[in-house]
């Protein structure tokens, strides 16, 4: 996954937090980056067709822009159910965080063949609680 699928990761979970357009305050909150690094790369995602973008209203996915997102997602969940479930890493998320951007579709793919993953995945993703709502995480803590 690269910086652009991570952006449209946080475009995809900013607009079902805000349900709406994605504001650029929340995005910066999201990728923990500047607003101005946010306008910039909303900009090129905005030349690539992925994003539409108006200013003072935020950012909203495409229809190519949403697919990409929801296939970032998906890594990302398989990355931490991965991490959670089968390592049983205590800092699952930070270390899923750390390694979505290495992680090509390949290892994702096989990780996924070892993972019990839910077929509404990555729907299932609660973008305020920071995590796939189905994770199974007991017995440590959240």
């Amino acid at each position: 996954m690269n910086t652009a699928d991570q952006y449209l990761k946080a475009i995809y979970l900013a607009q079902r937090i805000e349900d709406g357009p994605a504001s650029t305050g929340t995005l910066a909150d999201l990728l923990d980056v500047s607003p101005a690094s946010v306008n910039e790369m909303v900009g090129k995602l905005q030349d690539r067709e992925l994003v539409e973008h108006e200013k003072y209203k935020g950012a909203s996915l495409t229809d190519e822009g949403l697919e990409r997102a929801h296939d970032a997602l998906q890594t990302y969940c398989i990355i931490e159910r991965f991490l959670a479930n089968v390592l049983e890493v205590e800092e699952f998320r930070e270390e899923a965080r750390a390694l979505e951007s290495v992680i090509d579709d390949t290892v994702a793919e096989r990780l996924d063949t070892i993972i019990d993953r839910p077929e509404q995945c990555p729907d299932c993703f609660d973008p305020e609680a920071d995590h796939c709502e189905l994770l199974e995480i007991s017995g440590r803590a959240d």
